[in-house]
């Protein structure tokens, strides 16, 4: 036993201790869809956290129950927090009155003013059909660019960051905080674009 616990145990005791971090402090994640390009690509791998307090503009991962009734993980990000009145006019963001710049879609956004998507679209028709038909980056479900959202207490509002294909808060509603599972610290793969949020 002696000779166990000297060769072994601090072997056994770091697997231990990862299984069980696993189990309660973080998860592995893939991104399914383009809903979060371009910080996020189809099938990247992310490290989820599942302790911790989730803050505004934070990548979450959230819980949806699909029309056959079997749940999904999603993966957005978090725009408004409980109690929240969320405005977008024509691209800008207001929280509470205040303009709050969002960086993150400054890419395409300018790809948006220069040819409404076609070229970054390329890959899907449907995209670029959406993109052509569209008066802003950010539009609500109803396709008009300037509306305004009361989050109400004890729920969080999602969007993707490719606002043109993500089906997100703006069509499902908002979300309970138990539906949150956690947010994103890193994605892992692929390994040429590991990266910290």
């Amino acid at each position: 036993m002696k000779y166990f616990l000297k060769e072994w145990g601090l072997f056994s005791f770091i697997i231990a201790l990862i299984i069980l971090s696993r189990l309660f402090i973080w998860s592995l994640v893939s991104v399914d869809g383009h809903s979060m390009d371009p910080t996020l690509q189809d099938q990247d791998r992310l490290i989820m956290l599942k302790v911790g307090q989730i803050n505004r503009f934070d990548i979450v991962v959230a819980s949806e129950t699909e029309d056959n009734g079997k749940e999904k993980l999603i993966v957005k990000r978090l725009i408004g927090l409980p109690g929240d009145t969320i405005h977008y006019e024509n691209d800008r963001l207001y929280v509470n009155g205040e303009e709050i710049k969002e960086a993150y879609l400054d890419e395409y956004k300018a790809a948006f003013a220069q040819d409404k998507l076609q070229s970054t679209y390329s890959y899907s028709q449907r995209f670029q059909l959406l993109a052509q038909d569209a008066q802003a980056f950010t539009i609500d479900a109803q396709g008009n660019p300037t509306f305004t959202v009361q989050i109400p207490e004890g729920q969080y509002y999602l969007l993707g960051d490719d606002r043109l294909v993500s089906l997100d808060s703006r069509k499902v509603g908002t979300f309970r905080k138990s539906a949150i599972k956690g947010k994103i610290i890193s994605r892992v793969y692929p390994f040429n674009h590991i990266q910290g949020f």
